[in-house]
């Protein structure tokens, strides 16, 4: 049987959630499980960023985990099962996959992602809005990034890269003005569209603004890291002098 193991698998989650089995697994549901399912797909989307294959093959067990948790607490309340799940997500890539499994045809990856939009608007006749179905619980950045794509499909675009670096120099002006006024709610929301529109620049020039923060998260934890190993003092005692000093000796280290 070639999915031997995904099925007992499945017969295990149920044993942990049945009267006699785990006292922890028991007691979780849909929403006690949400920081999971988050915390789990970003520890696989570090493993993709290391190439560490057998990390990937671990993380992606703990993936499947909670898609098997859930549909075993919903099949519980008789909502739906793993099999349901497999069952819409198999129609689905069919449906949205004609030139594969009909007889469409398409010339590149582009077309294919046309198609997809297409074939997907069809589907969700309910959404109105070019704004209906972006996820309000993804990262900020992500979502910033969708709202800007979905905009720009309706002809909502700058017109040139210039004017999105006047757009976004607008916004920090209009940030400090409002720092001015000492006005905390008026700096936060000044302060959201300078990052708004860092995002619009980011996709103007094809770059992912989630993965290029993450980037340079690394980065500096990397180059903060070596100024502690370089430190001939705690840190806290350093002036700013000091710590600019040892900060550009750190970052020449790290290039060496």
């Amino acid at each position: 049987m070639k999915y031997k193991n995904l099925e007992e698998l499945i017969e295990v989650i149920a044993k942990l959630r049945a009267p006699d089995g785990c006292p922890w697994d028991r007691v979780q549901t849909h929403e006690s499980l949400r920081p999971n399912m988050i915390e789990e797909a970003y520890e696989a989307v570090d493993a993709i960023d290391e190439n560490d294959m057998l990390h990937l093959q671990e993380e992606l067990g703990d993936v499947l985990l909670q898609v098997l948790l859930h549909s075993e607490i919903a099949s519980e309340r008789g909502d739906f099962d793993i099999e349901a799940v497999a069952k819409e997500l198999k129609e689905k890539l069919i449906h949205r996959h004609p030139h594969v499994f009909g007889s469409a045809h398409v010339e590149n990856a582009d077309e294919v992602k046309k198609n997809w939009d297409m074939l997907k608007a069809e589907e969700k006749t309910e959404r109105k809005s070019a704004m209906d179905g972006i996820s309000r619980s993804q990262a900020a950045l992500m979502s910033a990034q969708k709202i800007s794509k979905r905009a720009v499909k309706q002809g909502f675009e700058w017109p040139n890269e210039q004017s999105l670096y006047e757009c976004l120099y607008s916004e920090i002006e209009e940030f400090k003005e409002a720092e001015k006024e000492q006005n905390h709610a008026h700096m936060e929301e000044e302060f959201g569209d300078i990052l708004f529109a860092a995002v619009n620049l980011a996709r103007w020039n094809k770059i992912d603004a989630e993965q290029a923060l993450l980037k340079a998260n690394k980065k500096f934890e990397k180059r903060f890291r070596k100024m502690e190993e370089l430190a001939t003092k705690p840190l806290i005692e350093y002036t700013f002098e000091e710590y600019d000093k040892l900060w550009k000796q750190a970052k020449r280290k790290l290039l060496e």
